[in-house]
């Protein structure tokens, strides 16, 4: 479960519900990004172990079945009959190919575009980068190359895949140089959502340890990420500024954002490898929190008040429709809310951070902050609202 995503409190509630199933009297565990502290009691006799994970992804499919098999383990069953299940779990294959998984990250970071104000240019654009980066990044990951590096390299091939698309346009006569700006949106596939989202519920539950380490990695993450783009930018003579508003009429513009939050949130969902009932529940309920969340935007709420009520309105329809359809919250709720997460604004803090534009760096940074912050705030809340565990301290 934790190399698969999941925060840490997670972790914890499935190895006490397999240890009280096996007859254990007592288990404590100390869980953070990537170390499992374990110890068993029954009787007087107790035994402590300790692990690691090396290897840290999201991986919905296997956490829904992880879930499904603790909550489904009879009184007293054998150790061997639940090691046998978790093989069986550990040895399923993803559930898309590489191409098809390039293809949900195209679609996603195609969508934030448009959510960013970018045209059909752009868009088109930011569906072959992020396609090609994504591509980029499974190959690399799936050979256990360094998650940083990776990261970079796949910032890089996103960016340059990107201009090159609209270059060989411009090349053409097709467009002119000022779709050039869209760039920014190819690498927000490279968003670490989950573990920004599951770092701000292990704080929430007081878990400092893994909370810290979780936010540390996604912030690494982020980093590596926006220094690749600072540098294809410094390369290019490009800046990463955010685009004119979108002229559309009224209706047409909130279809036009359903349509794109729900098809965002959809790659989102199928890039974590969740199966297609799990994404089109999670899209869905996606597309009604981030329409609600632009909207109060545009009725002049700050950034992190609507990034609050939408993440709010994320993890209230989590908690009604994940159990009734069989799926754990977090798998439906953490897709939904990724597409809130303000990575263009992060990206141009670094970039301008690393130009010596501090004002700049400073805007952009505590605007991602600070909405990041108000969408766990958001999440933690609706927990609070519909779980007794979170609520009240045992």
């Amino acid at each position: 479960m934790l190399s698969a995503g999941t925060g840490s409190y997670r972790v914890k509630s499935a190895m006490q519900r397999v240890a009280s199933a096996v007859g254990l009297d007592r288990h404590h565990a100390h869980v953070t990004l990537t170390e499992i502290t374990a110890t068993s009691h029954r009787g007087p006799i107790f035994r402590t172990e300790v692990t690691e994970v090396r290897s840290i992804g999201v991986n919905s499919d296997r956490l829904a079945e992880l879930e499904s098999l603790t909550r489904s383990l009879a009184p007293m069953v054998t150790v061997d009959a639940v090691a046998a299940e978790l093989d069986r779990i550990e040895s399923k294959p993803a559930l898309y190919p590489a191409t098809l998984n390039a293809i949900w990250g195209a679609m996603a970071c195609a969508a934030f575009s448009f959510l960013n104000n970018g045209g059909p240019v752009e868009i088109a654009g930011v569906f072959v980068g992020a396609g090609v980066g994504q591509f980029v990044r499974r190959w690399f990951a799936h050979r256990r190359y360094n998650q940083f590096g990776t990261t970079m390299i796949a910032a890089a091939v996103a960016c340059l895949g990107y201009l090159g698309f609209i270059s060989a346009l411009e090349g053409l006569g097709a467009v002119d140089p000022k779709h050039h700006i869209g760039y920014v949106s190819a690498v927000l596939f490279l968003i670490p959502g989950f573990p920004l989202v599951t770092a701000a519920l292990d704080l929430a539950k007081l878990d400092f340890s893994a909370g810290v380490a979780r936010l540390t990695y996604a912030l690494m993450i982020l980093t590596s990420a926006a220094l690749s783009v600072w540098a294809i930018s410094s390369a290019a003579g490009l800046s990463p500024d955010p685009a004119e508003p979108i002229a559309l009429a009224p209706v047409a513009l909130v279809a036009c954002r359903l349509l794109a939050s729900f098809l965002g949130v959809l790659g989102f969902a199928l890039l974590f490898n969740s199966p297609g009932r799990m994404a089109l529940t999670a899209a869905t309920i996606g597309m009604i929190a981030n329409v609600v969340r632009i909207s109060l935007n545009d009725a002049g709420a700050a950034p992190q008040a609507g990034a609050a009520a939408g993440a709010l309105l994320v993890g209230l329809l989590a908690a009604w429709w994940a159990p009734r359809a069989g799926f754990p919250r977090i798998t439906v709720s953490v897709p939904a809310v990724v597409i809130m997460v303000p990575g263009a604004a992060a990206y141009r803090a670094v970039f301008h951070l690393n130009n010596g534009d501090t004002t700049q760096a400073l805007a952009f940074g505590f605007e991602a902050a600070l909405v990041v912050i108000a969408i766990a705030i958001g999440l933690a809340v609706a927990r609070m609202l519909t779980d007794r565990a979170w609520a009240f301290e045992r």
